[in-house]
């Protein structure tokens, strides 16, 4: 059916069809936008390096294809086709031509052939990808489909590990009435620190964490604990990188480390082009690899041309002037691409603004909304925030017991320190 020739490495790269349901339209996949909006394109030679372009091996995808799911804000208004690169143009056009004459029972045929979420997170989840999948006969998709069962989440309620959670002292309504069950589904960590129980076999207690499900090497569904590090030890290696000064400067100031770097992949080896950010909650180091930078076309109101997108993907910060914001004012400020959040972001200190760049410091850390399961007061929050010490009560202990006691806000490490006595009363 393909006949390619001497195209053979070409092949391995693909790319993304999708089809708006909204107006039956037909573009090549670009980016998602930082609100989880699709980016498209549609087909035009000249336009080449500005689609999605993504390793077609099967392992590959499958992990490409759940991230960028999970990043659109409506999935459903969608639906996507894995193609060649070097045929998505051609191919585009043709769909085009199918959608534009067919029916729309005849338009029910193509959901055969769409890439569906559910069968890749259960490929990914198993480890393994069906290599024996037919290719359309008339020749319209190139790819070999995979079956089309849509899911709105990456994992199912009924697959998180409960006991587990049950040990860290959370259930399903409390994870619900702090509102995070729905970032753990779709397979994002939490946007908060979470207070959870601990037993290291000689203590037990309580620490604040991010947390994350996430599959283990045993294609086993895990809870991943993203515990609170007071200060980062660059001296370690990091996925086999040796911080620099230059490194430690930029982590510690901007939260990005400001370049391209190859890390191994701890349990296959491989090498892995990649971006490295700190997670501002916990100071862990959070790497990205690079077929998942995406850069949109327009930032802001502002569109960027080649070379802007390719400093952002080189990780480097990048003043834009004249952005608009969401109330419609003009502004101008340095973005970077932050690997922890997968987008890139506003640096909106005014400390560097008159010499053309701008910084984020671990002052900008905003105070959490709950402190160990119980949600603050109003007057408690803007103690923290102007640094004073808190007064709060009716905490629980793993073992039922109410306590109470004060709190401060550290902004060095983004998180509310306890303790039971006032700290003033030396």
């Amino acid at each position: 059916m393909n006949n390619i020739g001497n195209h053979t490495a070409v092949s391995e790269i693909s790319t993304l069809l999708v089809l708006r349901h909204s107006n039956n339209s037909v573009g090549i996949v670009q980016a998602v936008n930082p609100s989880g909006n699709l980016i498209d394109v549609q087909p035009d030679r000249n336009k080449v390096d500005m689609v999605m372009r993504i390793d077609s091996s099967e392992n590959s995808f499958t992990d490409f294809y759940a991230d960028f799911y999970h990043q659109l804000k409506d999935p459903l208004e969608y639906s996507f086709f894995k193609v060649r690169e070097f045929e998505a143009n051609e191919t585009a056009k043709g769909l085009q031509k199918y959608i534009d004459k067919s029916s729309d029972a005849e338009r029910q045929d193509l959901t055969a052939y769409e890439v569906s979420i559910e069968a890749v997170d259960t490929a990914r989840n198993q480890k393994y990808v069906d290599k024996n999948s037919s290719v359309l006969n008339s020749g319209l998709i190139n790819e070999a489909p995979i079956n089309n069962n849509r899911s709105q989440y990456r994992y199912q309620i009924e697959d998180v590990p409960w006991d587990t959670m049950a040990e860290l002292g959370l259930e399903r309504e409390k994870l619900e009435e702090i509102g995070v069950l729905e970032s753990l589904l779709k397979g994002y960590k939490t946007p908060m620190l979470i207070a959870i129980f601990f037993n290291d076999g000689e203590t037990v207690g309580q620490i604040d964490a991010r947390l994350q499900l996430r599959i283990d090497n045993d294609g086993e569904l895990i809870v991943k604990v993203h515990q609170v590090c007071k200060r980062v030890d660059f001296r370690k290696k990091f996925k086999g990188h040796k911080f620099t000064k230059e490194d430690r400067v930029n982590l510690l100031t901007s939260g990005n480390m400001g370049r391209v770097v190859d890390l191994i992949d701890t349990v296959t080896g491989e090498v892995i082009p990649s971006l490295i950010s700190l997670d501002r909650l916990t100071n862990e180091p959070i790497s990205l690899r690079m077929e998942f930078v995406r850069i949109a076309d327009v930032l802001c109101g502002v569109r960027l041309d080649l070379e802007q997108k390719q400093v952002l993907r080189d990780g480097k910060p990048l003043l834009i002037e004249n952005m608009l914001s969401k109330k419609g004012k003009l502004f101008s400020a340095t973005v970077q691409f932050n690997a922890d959040r997968q987008w890139v972001e506003i640096m909106f200190d005014n400390k560097f603004r008159s010499a053309g760049f701008s910084e984020v410091h671990h002052s900008e850390r905003e105070v959490p909304s709950h402190f160990r399961g119980i949600k603050l007061r109003q007057w408690q929050m803007d103690k923290l925030k102007a640094g004073e010490i808190a007064y709060i009560e009716g905490l629980e202990s793993r073992k039922g017991n109410n306590y109470q006691g004060f709190m401060s806000f550290d902004k060095s490490i983004g998180r509310i320190v306890f303790s039971f006595k006032n700290p003033k009363n030396k």
